[in-house]
């Protein structure tokens, strides 16, 4: 029997890299599988149709709504990627596979889209260096409510197992940009999306905001700020983070042994690169193309630092030098291997700013929808 998989946020600059890349895999586990996915708009249902995928306009804030497409496709698993901090979705979409469990006894699954921001002191974050072999669960527990992504990631794994639903939860790392079409409009991510680089091949959305946003804020000010603080930051390239999810979902469609629920988590990291790094390098890039100083400079405030980067105060140092001191266990039982270390990332930083040229920036509302804390 093929596995019915539903996609959310595939609009999204993971999401649609997810399905684009899925589409283009050469795997039988994958192949076999019915792929449906859930967007916002007409013209984001219309970008994607052009895919050959069941495409679905659905309001993922209407429990009614996602119970009515979850039955009516059938659907075994979803990959969610549409929102990292928006409790209703996770209950709705949650009660709806529990509800597909009470009607077939089979049990599904729900793969949730988090980030590692959840393990930096910049965001309450206590407890020092994590694995994902840690008992995370417990100790994101204690300071759930310090900040939405923990809150959040500790209801999917209570809710699920209340459902009957095998949950796992993947962190990716700060993500890179650098391939495919482009189509104008907003599409809304969240703050998983703020973490990777790489351009995406979706239909839709192919930029993350982290280093897009950067660079119209340098180009703005004609020189590269950073912080005084040189954080290492983990980061994962985004075809490095497709691939993970591929074998993630392989492995679990084969019905393969995977920790899940409370040891669920998993997190996406290719490699540790320091801030200063990375922002010398995106200045010596935009200075070659005459537009910004070759000298990188230390912010003033993280007021001037807010407010150039379209941000609250809270966030701006937590997106742009934050530095969750994390380590990737579970990725040896995936078997994966990402192909982009921090030497191919740096050297990459012309392309970041020709795709943010192209592109013009992420279509994206995550900066214009941040609460003004972390923990609201």
């Amino acid at each position: 029997m093929s596995t019915n998989i539903l996609m959310t946020g595939a609009a999204g600059y993971i999401g649609g890299s997810i399905v684009a890349d899925f589409l283009a895999l050469n795997s039988d586990v994958i192949k076999a599988a019915n792929i449906s996915a859930t967007v916002r708009t007409d013209e984001q249902a219309r970008s994607l149709s052009s895919l050959g995928i069941n495409v679905l306009q659905v309001d993922l804030t209407d429990q009614t709504a996602v119970a009515e497409a979850v039955q009516a496709n059938k659907i075994h698993m979803i990959i969610h990627t549409a929102s990292s901090i928006d409790s209703r979705i996770v209950l709705h979409l949650i009660t709806a596979l529990g509800r597909r469990r009470e009607a077939n006894g089979e049990k599904p699954c729900f793969i949730h889209t988090s980030g590692l921001s959840a393990f930096d002191e910049a965001t309450g974050w206590k407890f020092g260096d994590v694995k994902d072999t840690d008992s995370i669960i417990s100790l994101e527990r204690q300071v759930a409510d310090s900040y939405l992504l923990r809150k959040v990631d500790v209801l999917v794994t209570e809710k699920a197992k209340e459902h009957g639903v095998t949950s796992y939860i993947v962190s990716p790392a700060t993500l890179c940009e650098c391939h495919t079409t482009l189509h104008s409009g907003e599409a809304r991510l969240d703050l998983a999306d703020v973490s990777s680089d790489g351009r995406g091949t979706g239909a839709w959305n192919q930029l993350t905001i982290q280093l897009p946003v950067y660079i119209k804020s340098s180009i703005s000010l004609g020189k590269v700020h950073k912080f005084a603080e040189n954080i290492a930051a983990p980061f994962v390239h985004i075809s490095d983070l497709t691939d993970f999810y591929a074998r993630l979902v392989e492995k679990i469609i084969r019905k393969e042994q995977l920790p899940s629920g409370e040891d669920g988590y998993y997190f996406a990291v290719a490699h540790s690169t320091h801030w200063w790094d990375i922002l010398d390098h995106l200045a010596l890039a935009l200075h070659a193309r005459g537009l910004a100083e070759p000298a990188t400079h230390i912010w003033p405030s993280e007021e001037m630092a807010a407010q150039s980067l379209g941000v609250p105060v809270d966030y701006a140092r937590s997106i742009w030098n934050g530095g969750p001191k994390v380590t990737s266990e579970k990725k040896h039982l995936l078997g994966w291997q990402p192909a982009w270390d921090s030497e191919r990332f740096l050297r990459s930083m012309d392309e970041e700013i020709q795709a943010a040229h192209e592109l013009g920036g992420p279509k994206s509302s995550l900066l214009d929808s941040l609460p003004t804390s972390h923990s609201k």
